[in-house]
């Protein structure tokens, strides 16, 4: 790659990384503040509403500024703001109103990166599908570190330290940006390229597909944790008998939660190389159809085979990212990619933020096993638009016949 796009992917990437590092924090702390604060599971889980409600509602007035302003203010913007926010919460976190609207402030801010970072990526970086790849394995880097860090950092110093460490991480982005200066603009698209290229039929029922699978991920992620440390008993008891060392389940569970997310990552690498060889529609297609089967059998197992089902889920989940956000820059003009991205991410993580609500009432209707049969019933409705989106498009539209990073 060229030094100017090395550059937008070295700052994108860890942007990603802090977006969602930030955003899995709190489902690592949701047992301990639960004994903290002296409140139910539940109750604690609707504490972080408004937090994955702005980080997704959001993200298309952030998209519609970067196409006005360009991304460089903006990510300056994201460190500064989520980095502010992320010290609050560490002062504020034995008040749940107070901490709520610091966790408020960490989703706000968070939420400028996916469409201002993507949209540097799609409009500067030439080979687009593996770009979005490596992009997504830091995003997934986010996710499986997060939930290890805050374990670790609640057993030596309690939840506080967890969102010291938040703000301390999102204000060393400003410090990445002054030493990696961005560009006004991308480069130039490549001569004879379809710049204002956009199929809108499809991408609404793209949309719709997003937004299915963005209460699929926010779901999943934020019951992951407590989920492992509820249903991992024996993994618990086997690892301190092995080592002789009394873990607590939080620990043992985020751990977990970590080594499941980590997993994601690689089928992230392995959604930007099938992305780039593959028509990508089907790509898409094949990665959200495996994850049906495994995340209803997550709801009935437990130990070595919930952890097992997990794996394959997250796999495939996190790993269409690098797919999808192809279609994105594919299916719209490159002018608007900030705006589309941020289309796409208000539904993704908006509309995915009630799924935080779903979680609340079906755990406390139903049980917690029963979150994850609404979660493969919504994979299922994902899966069925996803075969309209086909149907509504053909190979030329989505792959080769398009120039890479238009």
């Amino acid at each position: 790659m060229k030094s100017h796009e090395r550059r937008i992917l070295v700052v994108t990437c860890y942007g990603h990384f802090m977006a969602h590092f930030n955003m899995l924090v709190f489902p690592a702390l949701v047992l301990p503040l639960a004994a903290d604060l002296k409140l139910g599971m539940a109750q604690v889980l609707g504490l972080s509403f408004w937090q994955y409600l702005l980080f997704g509602l959001t993200a298309l007035p952030w998209g519609m500024a970067g196409d006005r302003w360009g991304g460089r203010p903006l990510m300056v913007i994201m460190f500064l703001g989520a980095g502010l926010s992320g010290f609050a919460a560490a002062a504020w976190i034995s008040s749940p109103l107070g901490f709520t609207i610091c966790l408020a402030g960490i989703g706000l801010f968070s939420g400028i990166y996916h469409p201002i970072g993507l949209g540097l990526i799609s409009k500067g970086v030439s080979r687009l599908p593996i770009a979005m790849g490596y992009n997504a394995m830091f995003g997934g880097l986010g996710l499986a570190v997060a939930p290890l860090v805050a374990g670790l950092l609640n057993w030596y110093w309690g939840p506080n330290a967890a969102y010291t460490v938040v703000g301390g991480l999102n204000l060393l982005g400003v410090g990445i940006m002054a030493l990696l200066p961005l560009a006004k603009t991308g480069p130039g698209a490549p001569k004879g390229s379809q710049t204002d290229n956009g199929l809108l039929a499809p991408f609404l029922v793209l949309l719709v597909a997003m937004m299915l699978g963005g209460i699929a991920y926010r779901g999943s992620t934020l019951i992951l944790p407590a989920y492992l440390e509820l249903k991992n008993q024996a993994i618990l008891q086997s690892l301190s008998s092995l080592t002789g060392v009394e873990f607590s389940a939080n620990l043992a569970a985020t751990a977990v939660a970590s080594l499941i997310f980590l997993v994601g990552v690689v089928g992230q690498y392995v959604g930007g190389v099938v992305g780039e060889r593959f028509d990508t529609r089907y790509s898409y297609l094949l990665f959200h159809a495996v994850c049906i089967l495994a995340v209803f059998l997550m709801a009935y197992t437990s130990d070595l085979s919930l952890v097992t089902c997990a794996t394959v889920y997250f796999f495939f989940l996190l790993g269409m990212q690098a797919i999808e956000n192809t279609l994105v820059a594919r299916l719209t003009p490159r002018r608007l990619h900030h705006s589309a991205f941020g289309m796409k991410f208000m539904l993704t993580f908006g509309v995915g933020a009630l799924s935080v609500k779903m979680v609340e009432h079906v755990d406390a209707a139903w049980g917690v096993e029963a979150t994850f049969i609404a979660l493969g019933l919504t994979s299922m409705l994902l899966v069925g638009t996803i075969l309209v989106l086909i149907r509504l498009t053909d190979a030329s539209s989505v792959n080769g016949d398009l120039p890479q990073g238009t």
